[in-house]
């Protein structure tokens, strides 16, 4: 089950912004780029800066046409009265084309004399007519207006909903814009892993801005935004055995946290878990992250309960991006208990 989340395509660029704009290599990192092309990470971070950008004018776009949205909506209702209001104007002006025919209101003036039969009648003649005349007068006068006022609303709610569509195809474009953005700067990242976990030798810690987190119960899920995967001993060709953890569906970069208060016993890069980082906690239980495209913390490093203390990927024995997390007995593979009750009991419930 995926748990809610407000903005899918905001998450991956921010996650991914903070980890390589943020970045901070430690000295040995330092030492190990040296030889490299630094050209690279600057890429890297103009890309996720990018992005970043763009996805904030895609928001502020996006709220934009939903008020645009609502607006000619509106004028599609006011429009709908308007017609309606005609459409009875000119009932009522036939109702009064057809009195003025059964009672000879079209004759002229000296048939009216000639016909009538005395100057009283005459008069009242002339009474009647002037007043129905002047009815008709109001009437189609009334039902110019009118008509005027729905041909300028029929062209507003028009600009409005053209206006309305062109947003629309900025946004797509934007939309994929981000899209081959993030595609590009999150497989630079793992490029990146790719290169250590083939070398043996991390790159060092990239330091991240840490958000403000309000753990309550001391707990949290290694990561915050996920599709649950393969679970804790489930078979498959991926493994020897049986799995020995549970899977999370995450996009590469995504933040991934330590679970508990803890000390970084564990930070490799090679093997069949590619970057991988493992943590103490009280109570003899140990926490394993693997599959990591980089790593925030370094070794012996204390962590709190929800700090990043690395970027998900997909190195190592992996099908696709996401983050293998184990809960073991010692910091060793084989010692593997299942992670959901172990979290459940701490009040942490996966779902």
């Amino acid at each position: 089950m995926r748990l809610p989340w407000r903005h899918p395509l905001l998450l991956p660029v921010v996650l991914c912004a903070l980890a390589v704009l943020a970045a901070r290599p430690t000295d040995a990192a330092e030492k190990r780029r040296d030889g490299g092309d630094p050209g690279i990470s600057a890429q890297v971070a103009r890309l996720y800066e990018d992005a970043a950008v763009a996805t904030q004018q895609y928001e502020k776009g996006r709220q934009e046409a939903e008020v645009q949205r609502a607006r000619a909506q509106r004028l599609e209702v006011l429009l709908h009265r308007e017609r309606q209001e005609i459409a009875v104007m000119h009932e009522d002006l036939g109702r009064i084309a057809r009195t003025q025919y059964r009672n000879g209101g079209g004759l002229p003036l000296t048939a009216q004399i000639i016909l009538a039969g005395s100057p009283e009648e005459l008069m009242r003649g002339q009474q009647v007519f002037s007043q129905a005349d002047l009815a008709v007068n109001n009437s189609i006068e009334k039902s110019r207006r009118a008509e005027e006022r729905l041909a300028k609303d029929e062209a507003k709610a028009a600009a409005a909903w053209q206006a309305l569509e062109k947003r629309k195809e900025e946004l797509a474009g934007l939309k994929t814009d981000i899209e081959q953005k993030l595609e590009e700067a999150r497989w630079q990242l793992q490029g990146q892993a790719d290169a250590s976990v083939a070398a043996g030798a991390c790159r060092g810690a990239v330091r991240l801005d840490q958000p403000p987190t309000q753990v309550v119960g001391g707990w949290v899920p290694p990561v915050e935004m996920y599709t649950l995967s393969a679970s804790f001993g489930s078979g498959g060709s991926r493994w020897a055995n049986r799995h020995t953890g549970q899977d999370f569906a995450v996009p590469i970069g995504t933040p991934v946290r330590s679970v508990g208060a803890g000390r970084v016993v564990k930070v490799s890069c090679g093997g069949s878990f590619g970057i991988e980082i493992v943590v103490e906690h009280v109570g003899g239980y140990y926490t394993q992250y693997a599959h990591l495209a980089a790593v925030t913390v370094d070794q012996g490093d204390q962590v709190t309960p929800g700090q990043w203390i690395g970027q998900s990927g997909t190195s190592g024995n992996s099908t696709g991006p996401h983050l293998h997390f184990e809960v073991r007995v010692t910091p060793e593979l084989g010692s593997a208990v299942d992670p959901v009750p172990w979290l459940a009991a701490r009040g942490v419930p996966l779902g």
